[in-house]
């Protein structure tokens, strides 16, 4: 958990804890934590993890919280406040409670808004560059340790039309990848050779790039994880646990650093279509 995240959150609480306080009941008493949670229907501790910044509401609590204190003008406040920790923090726990669908809108959603994009994937191919094949892979694998992913399908449908986006030719897209995304098996061998046919085209000139950072190269930084810049004021990165939308400037020119290490020892054109047939050939080779 980010240090940046747990202060916002623990603010939010503060926040919230304050606004019960000035809460004055009936008998002229201040709103105890109690007679909130009892308003609420809730458990009285889950309002002392919520005041403490123990535990991020969702978008419904802070709104109800609002209401039972007698201000809801605050609600705007708190769903500031709450935007501003989900920024920073998407726990894969709370996001896929809702399923898979709802996490795939999203980067629809902030595609539509990212006129231009720079990703370097390590492991796999981007997204935005997946058949339906390869990306029904990805998803059903991830189900391994994330049990609530169940609607692989509408997933992958999800998935293949936020591409649409790639046609638009007022926005660009640079994209880079590791070879090890080229020989990842998280798929069957016939959807990874399909995948790799289907990267050639983006190797043309345009304003889609696709980069391939080869094996023998000496890397200026390690591969690392994942990562995409958005018109350079949004860093969309994550990990097995969470997800991290990072607006701060220090992360973003962090992560500026490191695309640019990469992006100078990756390959294009015609060198990158070799790095993609050699993938190939060591698929055929082993089956």
């Amino acid at each position: 958990m980010s240090t940046d995240f747990q202060q916002a959150r623990v603010a939010l609480g503060a926040r919230m804890r304050e606004l019960r306080e000035e809460c004055t009941q009936t008998d002229g008493r201040k709103l105890s934590g109690r007679a909130l949670a009892a308003r609420l229907g809730w458990t009285q501790s889950k309002v002392s993890k919520l005041e403490r910044g123990k535990q991020t509401p969702t978008m419904a609590d802070v709104r109800a919280w609002a209401e039972a204190v007698g201000r809801p003008e605050a609600a705007a406040e708190l769903v500031g406040r709450l935007r501003t920790v989900e920024t920073q923090y998407r726990s894969w726990r709370r996001q896929l409670a809702g399923g898979v669908v709802p996490v795939q809108e999203a980067h629809a959603a902030q595609g539509k808004r990212t006129n231009a994009r720079r990703s370097f994937d390590p492991t796999l191919v981007p997204g935005l560059l997946q058949t339906p094949g390869y990306a029904r892979g990805v998803l059903s694998r991830y189900a391994a340790v994330h049990p609530s992913i169940r609607d692989v399908d509408a997933a992958v449908a999800a998935r293949m039309g936020r591409q649409h986006v790639l046609k638009e030719r007022d926005r660009s897209f640079h994209f880079l990848v590791w070879e090890g995304a080229l020989v990842s098996r998280v798929c069957s061998a016939a959807v990874l050779a399909d995948q790799l046919d289907r990267l050639v085209p983006w190797l043309a000139p345009g304003h889609v790039r696709l980069g391939v950072v080869p094996f023998e190269v000496d890397l200026r930084v390690p591969a690392g994880v994942g990562f995409s810049i958005h018109d350079d004021s949004l860093v969309i990165t994550e990990s097995w646990h969470a997800e991290m939308w990072l607006d701060d400037p220090a992360d973003i020119a962090l992560h500026q650093r490191a695309w640019e290490a990469l992006q100078v020892t990756a390959v294009y054109g015609p060198e990158a279509h070799r790095v993609i047939a050699r993938a190939g050939a060591r698929l055929r080779e082993n089956h």
